[in-house]
């Protein structure tokens, strides 16, 4: 059995989904190099909430160790670009 995995909640003073989402973005942009952090499993929610939570990226697994690194929901099929 493996180790069990953390998550840390990182509250924010932002009160709209999107500002939420663009920060998730610059985060996943300037730490993305850091390999103990899964971005694809982000997600985000209300601070009364939290029990409630909205999906950041895609995430699809595309096969070999790629996933799907564009917003969830994206328009148009998966690719490993985030455009």
């Amino acid at each position: 059995m493996s180790p069990p995995r953390w998550v840390i909640h990182l509250p924010t003073t932002l009160t709209s989904l999107e500002d939420a989402t663009a920060l998730a973005v610059a985060l996943r942009d300037s730490l993305g190099h850091l390999t103990v952090i899964d971005f694809g499993e982000t997600t985000l929610s209300e601070e009364d909430r939290q029990s409630l939570r909205t999906r950041v990226w895609c995430d699809t697994p595309l096969g070999g160790p790629g996933r799907c690194p564009r917003l969830n929901a994206h328009p148009g099929t998966c690719a490993l670009d985030r455009s």
